[in-house]
């Protein structure tokens, strides 16, 4: 089993916001996935729909919404090299600030 430590401001902040304000608690679930399968100074991950699904529990609709959550609070950027080519995540810390 893989230990993963989360920034304190995910659970006092943003989980108030995203499952109270938004009333997404799909977005929150799927956003910590992402955060902890992601891995680097700048977390990217390609992932599918389907496998965010079946990773979480979660239903591939309730996934879509939650990614479309997360892109507009912009806590997630997407790339993708055409349309139907899965989709690579960079995830977002905006509450980090870098330097320079």
């Amino acid at each position: 089993m893989r230990r993963v430590s989360l920034d304190h401001y995910l659970i006092s902040a943003l989980m108030p916001d995203i499952v109270g304000h938004d009333r997404s608690a799909p977005a929150f679930i799927t956003y910590l996935f992402m955060s902890c399968s992601a891995s680097g100074r700048r977390p990217r991950l390609q992932v599918s729909l389907q496998s965010i699904a079946d990773e979480t529990g979660l239903s591939k609709s309730a996934v879509q919404d939650a990614l479309r959550l997360l892109l507009r609070r912009r806590l997630l950027r997407q790339e993708k090299t055409s349309l139907t080519a899965i989709p690579t995540y960079e995830i977002l810390r905006p509450w980090r600030r870098t330097k320079g």
